[in-house]
């Protein structure tokens, strides 16, 4: 008898929506379920840090860590393509958000 409660429990918990939460989950997965904003700000503070790598590299001051700045670089690299193709994030809108950067920074000057 006990086992026929234990039984009937787990399918009234199965009717409640379990299946239907994790059906529901997948089929939202990607940058509609993120703020498009926070993926291109967190964007384009990567491409500052590559920019930043890529000025140290040219700089006499850190030719003895260089090897370490394009292993960095090759990093950022890689995480920027990924995150690009995960939030599926368009080459123009980065453009785009950078150039508003851009003219933001030249206005507050």
């Amino acid at each position: 008898m006990r086992e026929g409660k234990f039984k009937e429990h787990g399918n009234e918990g199965h009717h409640r929506g379990g299946h239907h939460r994790s059906h529901e989950r997948s089929e939202h997965r990607g940058a509609k379920t993120f703020r498009r904003g926070k993926a291109l700000a967190f964007l384009e503070m990567m491409n500052v840090k590559r920019a930043t790598i890529m000025q140290q590299l040219d700089k006499p001051e850190f030719e003895s860590i260089n090897q370490i700045l394009v292993g960095e670089l090759k990093a950022i690299d890689l995480l920027i393509n990924e995150f690009t193709q995960l939030f599926e994030i368009h080459e123009s809108e980065a453009n785009e958000l950078a150039t508003v950067n851009i003219e933001e920074a030249g206005s507050s000057s």
